[in-house]
């Protein structure tokens, strides 16, 4: 048994960091995922899935990647219970930037 999730997609937002309360880092971010197969209209939907990060993934994926960047994601599923409803997350464990837009680099 394993609880893995593996997603490749364009992020939606530039990620920002938070600090929460207790010094650690987070950044949410939301990843658009386009699906495998087109739809009746021969279109190819997208779901927009929120993935959280912490510490050092969350720093590195916030100084390296913006808005449109491709990212590929392995992590896992997480629930949790918010006002009697069953939450489900993906809690990244690593990413790998599949195409960025250079910001870092030295420009000429």
């Amino acid at each position: 048994m394993g609880n893995e999730v593996i997603l490749v997609g364009r992020l939606v937002q530039d990620p920002e960091i938070k600090e929460l309360e207790n010094g650690v880092k987070a950044s949410y971010i939301t990843l658009a995922v386009p699906r495998s197969h087109k739809n009746i209209e021969g279109i190819y939907e997208i779901d927009f899935i929120p993935v959280k990060l912490w510490s050092g993934v969350a720093e590195n994926t916030a100084e390296y990647c913006r808005k449109g960047d491709l990212l590929g994601i392995k992590g896992r599923i997480q629930t949790k219970q918010e006002e009697n409803k069953n939450i489900i997350e993906i809690v990244a464990e690593r990413v790998t930037f599949l195409s960025t837009s250079g910001k870092g680099t030295e420009e000429e």
